[in-house]
């Protein structure tokens, strides 16, 4: 403990030890714009076009600091290339290592998807607003993702598997173009076979193989039985979807401030200071990215 010392008569004590180091917090805290480094511990190829990168933090402290909720976003840097920032598809119940679903788009994504396990990233956040886990205990979810849109749905799908038993029927609704563009096969099977979840998936161009539905991501709601009054809506995909799924829950009775939409914007500095993220007059990595449909229809633009 910090002895006090008494200057010109008043008692003065020191902020903290000088000889104890930082706790993780305190280290993100005295500078929020810095990237921590972390390492790229695994990477599974989803698609031609994308993959799941996990990573850790290097520094012990950090990792065990770093906390996140579902529906958040980091910022990740390549050191000397730049930063964008990246939903975060794994579940807050997973402690000491995150994971990022990234799309080959462009020269920082490229470069990401040359790099390989060991190499070393920076990372920082968590930044936005998440979906509301807590106020979604005791319903039941309805879950509607178009493409990439899955990624940060994932987080909450997995966090709600992991707390499955505080929550009644969930339902996920995923659509892609083509067979070829479906992500996390793998889990989706795991789903499709367990009897508490009811999965279905579509596709606008299927093959031989395909054995799902055919047609847009609101097909499966020509025949889904919801629970209006004790159910949760969570969309993300192409903004061109919004509309269409938002129509199709209201028609089932969901109301408008139990349905929440996270937006993909071109967000860049993930702090509300740079502007490119700005949707009417709020800012879309700091008031969002989720917001419920109540908010976004009175954001202009954002739909």
């Amino acid at each position: 403990m910090p002895i006090s010392q008494s200057v010109a008569g008043v008692s003065v004590a020191p902020l903290r030890d000088e000889g104890a180091p930082l706790t993780g917090a305190e280290l993100v805290r005295a500078n929020p714009y810095r990237p921590w480094p972390a390492r790229i511990t695994s990477i599974t190829d989803l698609t031609a076009t994308e993959k799941l990168f996990e990573f850790r933090f290097i520094d012990e402290r950090i990792r065990e600091a770093f906390r996140h909720e579902p529906g958040q976003f980091v910022e990740l840097s390549l050191f000397g290339v730049g930063e964008a920032p990246i939903s975060i598809s794994s579940s807050p119940s997973k402690s000491g290592f995150i994971e990022l679903c990234v799309r080959r788009a462009g020269t920082f994504t490229e470069r990401l998807h040359q790099m390989q396990c060991g190499d070393i990233v920076g990372i920082r956040g968590p930044y936005g607003r998440p979906f509301p886990f807590d106020e979604m205990r005791g319903h039941d979810i309805l879950l509607v993702a178009g493409g990439l849109g899955i990624a940060p749905l994932r987080s909450l799908i997995n966090n709600i598997h992991d707390e499955r038993s505080d929550f009644g029927k969930v339902t996920i609704i995923y659509g892609s173009k083509s067979p070829a563009e479906v992500m996390f096969r793998s889990q989706f099977e795991m789903w499709r076979h367990r009897k508490d979840f009811d999965l279905y998936l579509t596709v606008d161009n299927p093959d031989d193989t395909w054995d799902g539905e055919v047609g847009l991501v609101t097909k499966p709601f020509e025949h889904l039985e919801v629970d209006p009054g004790r159910t949760f809506g969570a969309v993300c995909g192409p903004p061109v979807m919004y509309r269409f799924v938002v129509e199709e829950m209201r028609k089932k009775g969901i109301s408008y401030d139990h349905i929440y939409m996270s937006f993909e914007r071109h967000m860049k500095c993930g702090m509300g200071k740079c502007g490119h993220c700005q949707i009417g007059h709020q800012y879309c990595c700091i008031d969002g990215p989720v917001f419920n449909y109540w908010e976004a229809k009175n954001i202009q633009g954002s739909m």
